[in-house]
């Protein structure tokens, strides 16, 4: 899992990239919560994510977003990190040109701007939003979502409360093409705590699934 530095927008970018020995392997980027509350790439949820992809076979990457460890900049709203994650995204790719899909992933407040760039980037076929804050950000630009995805949610969880992101859940499975699976861990809060097995279980699961029916 060597540490990369990718050429961002605000200047350099940190990064943990692990390569797959599958030819033409899958890529996915995975992005973390809100640095503000002290989210960064080696936040648990997202750390044992990002492993769940490589263990898939999938080449994939994590970042810092600008200000976070060596990453350079400072917090910008999440209109400087959505900048950040298609720069990150143009790295995975330049190097992973031959790639079988892309995919994205994100947790909190990472799941927010990882939804945004599901929306700008048609090349990406596959998401996995972990606690999606509907109650904090604006989802409505999933109209429509273009891709099918897993969002897995805690019920107990209490920054993001499990009824916002039901809600949201509903919405997009309404949607015509797509198809959004929706894993309720009850008794898990925001950071999965004792349930990360679970979490983790739930998204490689998920990853599994989707490949069988690619291959």
């Amino acid at each position: 899992m060597p540490d990369v530095i990718i050429n961002g927008p605000e200047g350099r970018l940190e990064g943990r990239y692990t390569h797959s020995k599958v030819l033409n392997a899958p890529i996915a980027l995975v992005l973390h919560p809100d640095p503000r509350h002290g989210g960064t790439m080696n936040n648990k949820v997202v750390y044992n994510t990002y492993h769940a992809f490589a263990r898939n076979g999938f080449s994939v990457l994590r970042i810092n977003f600008r200000g976070v460890g060596r990453s350079q900049g400072s917090f910008d709203n999440g209109v400087g990190e959505l900048s950040d994650a298609a720069s990150a995204l143009d790295w995975l790719q330049a190097i992973n040109q031959n790639a079988a899909s892309c995919w994205i992933a994100g947790f909190s407040f990472g799941a927010w701007i990882s939804m945004q760039l599901l929306m700008r980037r048609p090349e990406i076929e596959g998401f996995v939003s972990i606690a999606p804050p509907a109650n904090l950000f604006d989802f409505s630009f999933l109209a429509p979502c273009p891709s099918s995805g897993l969002i897995v949610q805690g019920g107990a969880d209490d920054i993001v409360p499990e009824s916002s992101v039901a809600k949201l859940v509903n919405k997009l499975s309404a949607q015509k093409n797509i198809s959004v699976d929706y894993h309720l861990i009850p008794e898990a809060d925001h950071f999965f705590g004792a349930f990360l097995p679970d979490m983790t279980l739930a998204v490689s699961g998920y990853l599994a699934r989707r490949l069988t029916k690619q291959g």
